[in-house]
């Protein structure tokens, strides 16, 4: 009988975790990685700086001391534009170093129709953020600079001078170096044990470079870490800004919700008259003719025309019923979005995926649900008339909140028709887009020549929990 060994595979035994000694290291090495570009930065901001002083300075004061020719006006204007120029300079060169990037703050706060001449000469005086970048170029920056340029030069040079000390002392002709050793050494004696004094020189320099190299990325750092909190607290976004662009948003949004509501009106009034006006003025007429043919006794023409009567009115209420599922479809109110969703999608005469979220019920609000629903329709209108299509998808999902971004609800409606289709002013989808933008939505459209076509309706959720 034959026997087979089998020989386990030898356990590889788990990575030890790394000790507090080599995390410190790594550290350390990740702050040597991190230190060309903060050299870099620090040098390249003084010069930057200095020359954003002398501009900056030049104009503003000339402009200051021309006011009262009104010339000097312009020129106030100019040095707050070169100070934003400027500081959008300084903002790119920290990109060099590790920091984050400094968000980009609202540099009007006007409405959209405040664009004549007289008002965008003056926003430039009317912004807090063009004077903040001005004091920042004239007088914060220049003399941070100073200083960090001062101390990245003096620990560069100390570091690179002294552990390369040796190299230029033993070269240097003799009795021309060794002045700080023989200070040195007279002023402590016997601490060198009579060494030379270049020697004693050659020591101190590469001490002095050692501890300058071992802290110099902490230094570089450091004076990084002080440009960038500066310049984030005055050339950057401001929580006035997140406020000021929120009601900005609101009221655009109000006035496209105003502006599409006022179409939909517009357009049921023009159903209105061109459906079941019309219907109920025959029907008027041919209850007046049916009271002649019965006064005049012709039953026979009389039950003719009251057959008629009532096709036109059962016509005029179906097309009534029609117009008031546009303005308050009952499936919506009474069993919710996601259903009436699946319902539009299902009386499609064509193949159509239906994909809903049943979440969405819950976290959306009544006003949202209405546009949506009547979005989706319309879609589905445009996609039977036109698109030529034989299969259809619905899709309705919910993105997570985050605690930085709010939580969205995405329906995307995807045909496989001839595409070509495009949003223009005054039609079917710039309407659409109209009433998703007035809740604070985009639609989206993506409709390549030949197909498919995918419109996008995507609405923030204010309410819906991170």
């Amino acid at each position: 009988m034959d026997t087979t060994m089998t020989s386990l595979p030898p356990t590889v035994a788990p990575a030890a975790p790394p000790t507090a000694a080599n995390r410190w290291w790594r550290s350390y090495g990740e702050q040597w990685r991190r230190a060309p570009g903060n050299a870099v930065y620090l040098i390249a901001v003084f010069a930057l700086a200095m020359t954003a002083v002398s501009v900056l300075a030049s104009l503003f004061w000339t402009g200051v001391a021309l006011i009262i020719l009104v010339v000097g006006l312009p020129i106030v204007v100019a040095a707050l534009l070169v100070a934003r120029g400027l500081g959008l300079g300084d903002r790119f060169l920290l990109r060099l170093t590790d920091q984050r990037d400094i968000p980009e703050p609202e540099w009007s706060r006007d409405r959209p129709d405040q664009n004549g001449f007289w008002m965008t000469l003056t926003r430039p005086l009317r912004v807090a953020h063009y004077w903040a970048y001005l004091a920042h170029g004239m007088i914060v920056s220049p003399l941070l600079s100073i200083i960090s340029f001062t101390l990245t030069v003096t620990w560069i040079s100390v570091a690179v001078g002294g552990l390369t000390s040796w190299v230029w002392l033993l070269i240097a002709p003799r009795g021309s170096g060794g002045r700080w050793g023989r200070a040195a050494t007279e002023g402590i004696p016997g601490l060198f044990g009579g060494a030379a004094p270049v020697a004693v020189q050659i020591l101190l320099s590469v001490i002095a470079g050692l501890v300058f190299a071992f802290t110099l990325p902490w230094v570089l750092r450091g004076l990084t870490i002080a440009h960038h909190s500066i310049a984030e607290s005055m050339l950057g976004r401001w929580r006035s800004d997140d406020l000021a662009a929120e009601v900005r948003a609101e009221a655009a949004a109000r006035g496209a919700a105003v502006h599409a509501e006022d179409v939909a009106l517009r357009r049921l009034e023009r159903d209105i008259h061109d459906g079941p006006q019309q219907r109920l003025v025959r029907l008027q007429l041919d209850l007046a003719a049916l009271e002649r043919r019965a006064a005049a006794g012709d039953g026979e023409a009389a039950a003719e025309l009251a057959r008629e009567a009532r096709g036109h009115a059962q016509a005029a209420l179906d097309e009534l019923r029609a117009l008031s599922s546009g303005v308050a479809p009952p499936l919506l109110q009474d069993r919710g979005l996601a259903a009436a969703l699946s319902a539009v999608a299902a009386g499609v005469p064509l193949s159509v995926d239906i994909r809903i979220d049943p979440r969405i019920d819950e976290v959306v609000s009544p006003e949202i649900a209405r546009t949506v629903y009547f979005t989706v329709s319309e879609l589905f209108t445009n996609t039977i008339k036109h698109a030529g299509a034989t299969s259809a998808s619905l899709h309705a999902f919910l993105r997570e909140a985050t605690p930085q971004t709010m939580g969205m609800l995405d329906v995307l409606v995807t045909d496989d028709g001839r595409g070509g289709a495009q949003t223009v002013a005054g039609h079917g989808l710039a309407g659409l887009a109209e009433r998703v933008a007035g809740l604070r939505g985009e639609l989206v459209v993506q409709s390549p020549v030949g197909g498919p076509t995918t419109v996008g309706v995507h609405i923030p959720l204010p309410g819906m929990p991170a």
